[in-house]
């Protein structure tokens, strides 16, 4: 099987190394991350939080090229309920887009402001968003995603998230259905989904035209449930171990394959296992694990490698 005849493209993310900031002193350092990815029988990346790979394009391009890898999208967190930081995140974002279309990647996901902190835990904002916020946060995205696709040919990739207004399966469907499907696709992320207590599998069926991009990650139902009674915030569940590694943890991987095969696009399904912080060993041999059990689904197989 060629790589364009590839349906489903596998790859991995800055994320599944531990990594959540430009710089933190308990990350692995960039040049390591795409070694081990390399090693680890992956061909695509996402770029991970602006500022942790090289900022420079050619030098980008050049550590990317000589490992053999591709890029499959940039990333960036911003807040779209809030007019009034418009400015400042739109500037954010024009410098991602430039880098992610330098690159030859055609997708931004982008992540909303967490309403709690990653490392405190402590709340910044209110966990819902009243009808205003919602409208702006609406009609932003379809002003962004205007933007990227005129000016960088870069596809807007909302990512669900995890202490976020966009996190439960009714918020996901609010925006989506408030939103242009022209301007403004879906980064399906199925543990957030899950953390958010809804149906990776039934979003996708229903809205199977809005899913433009894929992050693949599983959670423990064990640990959602102590979120849920101790209030606890993403940071701490990731502290806990919320993120598995496949065939463990909610939802199973080779439903979510199946129902992303019937998709009528080509899509990336980049694997996410939040394992921020982690000691420096922990994330190779778990990204070869993960490899192979999404091969054995059908997902991404290569012959070239075992």
């Amino acid at each position: 099987m060629t790589e364009m005849s590839q349906k489903l493209v596998l790859g991995s993310a800055p994320d599944s190394w531990g990594v959540w900031f430009p710089e933190d002193e308990y990350q692995t350092p960039w040049d390591r991350f795409l070694d081990e990815l390399a090693e680890s029988g992956y061909d695509w990346l996402e770029l991970g939080p602006y500022g942790y790979l090289p900022t420079d394009p050619k030098q980008l391009a050049d550590e990317v090229g000589k490992r053999n890898l591709r890029v499959s999208g940039g990333t960036v967190f911003g807040s779209l309920h809030r007019p009034e930081r418009w400015d400042d995140m739109l500037s954010t974002v024009r410098k991602v887009a430039e880098l992610t279309a330098a690159v030859g990647a055609h997708h931004l996901v982008f992540i909303p402001t967490m309403f709690r902190d990653e490392k405190t835990g402590q709340y910044s904002e209110s966990p819902t968003l009243d009808d205003d916020q919602w409208a702006a946060l609406n009609k932003g995205a379809d002003e962004l995603g205007r933007i990227l696709l005129n000016d960088y040919d870069v596809r807007l990739c909302l990512h669900s998230h995890a202490d976020s207004h966009i996190q439960t399966q009714p918020e996901i469907e609010r925006f989506l259905d408030g939103t242009d499907s022209d301007l403004v696709s879906l980064c399906l992320d199925t543990g957030h989904v899950a953390y958010g207590g809804g149906d990776a599998v039934d979003l996708i069926r229903r809205y199977s035209e809005r899913v433009g991009y894929v992050h693949i990650k599983q959670m423990d139902p064990d640990i959602i449930r102590q979120v849920n009674e101790e209030n606890l915030s993403f940071g701490e569940a990731v502290k806990r171990g919320v993120c598995v590694e496949p065939p463990a943890g909610e939802p199973a991987p080779a439903a979510v394959v199946d129902a992303l095969k019937e998709v009528d696009a080509r899509l990336f399904v980049i694997v996410e296992q939040d394992l921020y912080p982690c000691e420096p060993e922990v994330p190779k041999p778990i990204a070869v694990r993960t490899r192979k059990y999404l091969n054995s689904c059908g997902l991404g197989a290569r012959y070239q490698k075992a």
